[in-house]
């Protein structure tokens, strides 16, 4: 399994903004996980000063706010769980939403989901709860 370390998602996530900003992406293309970043880099242009300089942006410790590389790696995850429907269910309990709101509005909700369930998890030295997680997002709705 995949288990990149901050310093890792951080460069991923600059460069990726750096191949959008010069060209690259169009000239050479992205990779399919790097296009879906991008599409979430555009949804927050806010956070573009933090993904212009990748040696700050390694260093950079967040302590108050929010963090935008871990907020859109929480949009690359909801991203990916719904792409294999995993954990179960989450895919058609996204779905539901969307029928009647955007689909960063129902990322923004599912992620405080998914925010509580790892929260949960490191408090209680438990593996996360996906059915919990589903429950909680088929009640958004």
């Amino acid at each position: 399994m995949f288990a990149p370390n901050q310093a890792e998602v951080r460069r991923f996530f600059c460069q990726v903004f750096a191949k959008a900003a010069d060209g690259r992406a169009l000239n050479e293309g992205l990779q399919p996980i790097e296009a879906l970043a991008l599409e979430w880099l555009r949804e927050h242009p806010e956070y573009a000063a933090d993904f212009a300089d990748e040696e700050a942006a390694v260093a950079r410790v967040y302590q108050d706010g929010i963090n935008p590389f871990l907020h859109l790696s929480m949009h690359l995850s909801i991203s990916e769980q719904c792409s294999i429907d995993q954990p179960p269910g989450i895919r058609a309990a996204v779905e539901k939403l969307l029928e009647t709101r955007d689909l960063h509005e129902v990322q923004h909700m599912v992620m405080e989901e998914l925010g509580l369930m790892l929260w949960e998890s490191q408090q209680s030295g438990l593996p996360p709860d996906g059915a919990a997680y589903v429950e909680r997002v088929n009640k958004l709705g």
